[in-house]
């Protein structure tokens, strides 16, 4: 079961003027679920997109930066489920092309104005006359408050559907952002995750558009870590339909603050749901590092532990063997690293019930540290791990989760 996450109840998904989504059960890979999503996007909407740095990238994610390099605006994504299509060559290319070319003429746009997406099991041929005959049952499921019914057709070995909204209003206009994402294992986007889609009904400039969606990534989905797998598939991608009439041309503009902070609270909600609902995941784990020279080297520390399996399996066990946190800042990579002026903390709460205790200090075990400490806020269902580096002020936060026993059997047992 996820830490602390429930998917959120469908009419609390606003609808974004301008999107409509429909499901279908295709047969992709399994029968009797829905494993094929149609968002159709009205005329006029622009998407912006940042994908997988995994060099054995997916044919989707080769596709769709084309598309998206055409400019020619964006009518429809499409995504499945159950098979990838990745690492399946020129075969894999035209299955994706004949995808785009299938709703393009159900939906009377162009087939480069389609960004098309799949996830599941890598190296396996995409069934594309499944897929295509199950597009009009999608098409004819559209309807603009579908996104909660989206979000569950997009999963793949996720246990809840991933899914946020919000609306911001001023004088002026009513602003709706709302996003959904799938995601539990194979994560350590380079980018995002496995699938994120954000929607907003503002209009936004296209290369803002653009900067937005890898800020958003960046603060979010670029977070956050399960098993340090990156996916052939990462795909984020944030649309602006501007059917609401806020148009936004520059960073100047009088609603940009605004609709930026949205999208990002969005999509921070979703990258954060996808680590509590990690494979066999019990602990949901903040780890924020300070004290840093640079963003970077923070963020290598913290990407560091949350990779680290021995890590991870003590957080499982809630066993205080903290000397493995200190083992992984001190592989990380930071060459002239003065490990006695570093510091540890453990801590587990909210707001003003916070408590935090500290680990280390001077090279070694804090003097004040006692083991029935750690112990009790290692047995908490959410823990902060916070390090000072003590090398300047930049600073990272990364989410990570345990490592269990179930995270084995779902991966052990993945393709049967």
């Amino acid at each position: 079961m996820p830490v602390n996450y429930a998917t959120p109840a469908a009419e609390s998904l606003f609808p974004v003027a301008g999107v409509r989504l429909g499901t279908a059960e295709a047969g992709i890979r399994k029968k009797n679920r829905r494993d094929l999503t149609l968002i159709e996007l009205a005329p006029g909407s622009q998407a912006a997109g940042v994908f997988t740095q995994n060099r054995c990238c997916a044919a989707p994610v080769t596709l769709c930066r084309e598309h998206l390099a055409s400019g020619g605006g964006n009518r429809a994504l499409v995504i499945n489920t159950g098979i990838a299509n990745a690492a399946t060559g020129e075969q894999g290319m035209h299955a994706a092309r004949e995808t785009c070319a299938a709703v393009a003429q159900l939906l009377n746009c162009e087939a480069d104005q389609v960004l098309p997406f799949s996830t599941g099991v890598i190296l396996e041929h995409l069934p594309v006359d499944r897929l295509i005959a199950g597009l009009p049952a999608a098409q004819a499921d559209l309807a603009a408050d579908h996104w909660h019914a989206a979000a569950h057709a997009i999963m793949t070995t996720d246990t809840v559907a991933k899914a946020a909204s919000r609306r911001v209003t001023s004088a002026d206009f009513s602003i709706t952002v709302t996003g959904i994402s799938k995601g539990a294992g194979m994560i350590r986007p380079n980018m995002a995750t496995m699938l994120g889609f954000v929607a907003t009904d503002a209009g936004i400039e296209p290369q803002l558009l653009q900067q937005l969606a890898k800020d958003a990534a960046d603060v979010s989905f670029n977070c956050i870590t399960v098993d340090g797998d990156t996916s052939t598939n990462d795909s984020f991608v944030v649309i602006a339909t501007g059917a609401s009439g806020c148009m936004i041309e520059s960073e100047a503009s009088p609603h940009w603050q605004t609709v930026r902070d949205a999208v990002i609270g969005v999509a921070q909600k979703l990258a954060q749901a996808i680590v509590r609902d990690g494979e066999g995941a019990t602990k949901f784990i903040t780890l924020k590092v300070g004290g840093g020279g640079t963003a970077q080297e923070s963020r290598l520390v913290a990407y560091a532990i949350g990779h680290s399996p021995l890590v991870k399996t003590a957080f499982f066990a809630s066993d205080p063997n903290l000397g493995r946190i200190l083992a992984a800042i001190g592989y990380a990579g930071i060459a002239d690293l003065d490990a006695a002026a570093v510091r540890v903390w453990l801590g587990c709460g909210l707001g003003d019930s916070f408590e935090e205790v500290l680990v280390s200090e001077n090279g070694g075990r804090a003097a004040s540290y006692r083991e029935e400490d750690g112990a009790r806020i290692m047995a908490e269902a959410e823990i902060t791990v916070r390090v000072d580096l003590a090398r300047g002020e930049a600073e990272a936060t990364v989410w990570t989760c345990d490592l269990s026993y179930d995270y084995v059997k779902i991966n052990a047992d993945y393709r049967s």
